[in-house]
């Protein structure tokens, strides 16, 4: 079976590349086809979200472990909240595996979004965490450590080897092209954090698990990926935000990659885990490129990223707000980065992101209802 779906991923590519002399590219959106959106789609607020159940992006979507009950739970516990985007991530390994499959399961996840209200924003890669990503069953969570499992997408072997880069062609021109007029979704975020070297957890000394060329063949697909994207002509907008607020704030500083990201995106997204003031520069630094801005990473309530008072700036501002972690679970998002240096024995005092335990009641009642109150929604 793995061998006809491989077959079948072959076929797919060369189905991509025979159709795509038909489709028209489209150019970048002018400012006003980015205004004109953000007019026509109002404020989102939502979260990352990464079910309770899965480890990672390819325990969520294989068929083997994907559970739809599971996920209409938790989005019902998102509109509860007044959400109504949620940040979701991809795995190109996947759906090579079992690419119809795969369409199938995303597209049923886009029906219990519709059901709830919820308009997804889909991640095709991520730079971030576990560089050796494997089909198949995945492994278990380790005990106190924030994203034990978590993988990258490509992971290293994919990224260094240029014969696997048609099948990440293929992969984006499939799954944006079968989607690219698809209402339910919001937008597309090409790339989460592409410059991410993992410096604290798989790049540092003791692992040396990260290609020392990452950063050089990243740019080089990144700046690829925006090509293969439009050359589908999507109706949604294309992202990929920047994270490290000393480069991002100051255009001198700017490597490649910010390059990319800031010229090629229909709409300007970010992550910000900063406190208020932080969070206020970010604001000030893209607001200069006159588009619509989506922060799609915030809240670590140790470090001062909270929703109160976070979540009400970024209303004030249109912004659009995406906190990290909704329900907890095998992520183990609960735990703060330095557990990498310093695994947990217990949970610790203070959640670093999630707002649900498993069973879906509220790690803090009053920052729930402060979150209502900043949606409208009333408590049911």
């Amino acid at each position: 079976m793995a061998a006809l779906s491989r077959i079948l991923a072959c076929f797919v590519v060369a189905l991509v590349f025979a159709t795509a002399t038909f489709t028209h590219a489209r150019d970048r959106w002018t400012t006003g086809q980015a205004k004109n959106w953000q007019e026509k789609t109002g404020w989102l607020v939502g979260a990352n979200f990464a079910p309770a159940y899965a480890i990672n992006q390819i325990e969520m979507w294989q068929k083997e472990t994907f559970d739809p009950a599971a996920i209409d739970r938790e989005l019902g516990l998102a509109a509860g909240l007044g959400m109504n985007t949620m940040r979701v991530f991809l795995h190109h390994l996947v759906w090579e595996e079992d690419p119809q499959g795969f369409l199938n399961r995303v597209d049923e996840f886009l029906a219990l979004c519709h059901k709830h209200n919820v308009r997804p924003m889909i991640v095709l890669f991520d730079s971030v965490w576990d560089p050796h990503p494997k089909t198949g069953k995945q492994r278990a969570p380790q005990k106190g450590l924030h994203n034990s499992g978590w993988v990258q997408s490509p992971g290293a072997k994919d990224l260094t080897d240029p014969a696997r880069h048609l099948l990440l062609e293929a992969y984006v021109k499939t799954i944006i092209g079968h989607f690219k007029d698809d209402h339910r979704i919001i937008a597309w975020d090409l790339w989460n954090e592409p410059d991410n070297m993992n410096d604290s957890s798989y790049g540092k000394n003791k692992l040396k698990q990260e290609p020392p060329n990452k950063q050089e063949l990243t740019t080089a697909l990144l700046k690829k990926s925006y090509g293969w994207a439009r050359s589908v002509n999507p109706s949604q907008p294309l992202t990929s935000g920047l994270w490290i607020k000393g480069r991002a704030v100051d255009p001198k500083k700017h490597i490649p990659i910010e390059k990319i990201q800031l010229e090629e995106s229909d709409i300007i997204s970010y992550h910000s885990y900063g406190n208020l003031d932080e969070m206020k520069e970010w604001v000030a630094a893209m607001k200069k490129y006159d588009r619509p801005l989506l922060c799609t990473e915030y809240m670590a309530r140790p470090v001062g990223s909270t929703f109160d008072p976070i979540l009400g700036y970024l209303k004030s501002e249109n912004i659009a707000a995406y906190n990290w972690g909704f329900v907890a679970g095998k992520s183990n998002t609960i735990y703060p980065w330095d557990s990498w240096q310093k695994p947990y024995d217990a949970e610790p005092p203070r959640w670093f992101h999630d707002i649900f335990r498993e069973d879906g009641t509220p790690y803090d009642e009053k920052e729930v209802a402060y979150i209502r109150s900043i949606t409208g929604k009333t408590a049911r």
